[in-house]
């Protein structure tokens, strides 16, 4: 892919190199940003280096256990490897923390990011063409390869908590995805669809027009330090439709159990006892007295 789409006076192994580079950086300056990422690299840094190659690598181990090949393959890759642990240990251990500031400089982050949405985007079309390599009409299984290949260390991220020594289900990238996520979720069912001829579009102008796509609102959201997702309009407006609203159903469900928890708290009062049975108790009462 990188080869066919630069000129013929460039090196596509420099070029390779430098998005490498870009994409690292820019993952390590995310990875800072999880709990104890900072903490553990002294106390504990082998658990930090293994946890920064989940961050790099996950989106491939992932896919390959989902196709039945061996998770640690890419780790054959010495070079993608070697360059990873060197930007991890610049981050981390560069005098005065030069590196990271040079890195985290918002121009410079904007440009990061924007190559990593670059790589995001190849990854998820090489994941479905694969997956359509070794299953021809296996639809699910293209795009859940598709989907690990493009988001596979926000999947990955419970077992990456736990190495880091910190366990919070409740963050489940399933139950609660990020934009990277969701969007990967939703090109890989656009790649599928164009892998299986279901949509008439070259796979080169679809890779194309996804990734200007998710540069623009990955780039967007980064300079302005947003968190909102840009489908949120839309599937506030589809959601409802398909699946029901979930305020109403919740609610009706709650007035039901608490008018079933009021009656079981506030049992009814005992009825009224009649005359006869007080003076028949009083005469009890009179009797025993006189005994």
């Amino acid at each position: 892919h990188f080869q066919t789409n630069i000129g013929a006076g460039k090196n596509p192994q420099i070029l390779l190199f430098q998005i490498k580079i870009k994409n690292y950086c820019s993952i390590f300056t995310g990875y800072l940003m999880n709990e104890r990422a900072e903490q553990i690299v002294h106390e504990f840094p082998f658990a930090s280096w293994l946890c920064a190659m989940l961050h790099c690598f996950g989106s491939y181990i992932l896919a390959d256990l989902l196709l039945g090949q061996s998770p640690i393959d890419y780790f054959s890759n010495n070079s993608s490897v070697i360059l990873a642990t060197a930007v991890w240990y610049l981050i981390f251990f560069c005098p005065m923390n030069l590196f990271y500031k040079c890195v985290s400089f918002l121009p410079m982050k904007l440009v990061f990011v924007a190559m990593k949405e670059v790589v995001r985007v190849r990854k998820i079309a090489a994941g479905v063409h694969h997956a359509h390599h070794h299953y021809h009409h296996g639809w699910f299984i293209m795009m859940a390869t598709g989907w690990v290949k493009g988001s596979g260390v926000a999947l990955m991220s419970n077992f990456e908590q736990l190495l880091r020594g910190v366990w919070k289900p409740e963050k489940n990238e399933i139950l609660h995805m990020s934009f990277p996520t969701k969007a990967s979720l939703y090109g890989t069912i656009l790649f599928t669809l164009q892998q299986t001829h279901w949509l008439p579009i070259s796979e080169a102008n679809l890779i194309f027009f996804f990734t200007i796509f998710m540069i623009v609102c990955k780039v967007f959201m980064t300079a302005t330090h947003s968190h909102a997702s840009p489908f949120t309009p839309l599937e506030n407006l589809i959601c409802p439709v398909f699946f029901g609203s979930v305020s109403s159903g919740h609610t009706s469900h709650h007035h039901d159990h608490h008018g079933a928890s009021h009656e079981v708290s506030h049992p009814s009062p005992a009825p009224a006892k009649t005359k006869e049975e007080l003076n028949e108790g009083s005469r009890k009462r009179k009797a025993k007295k006189a005994e």
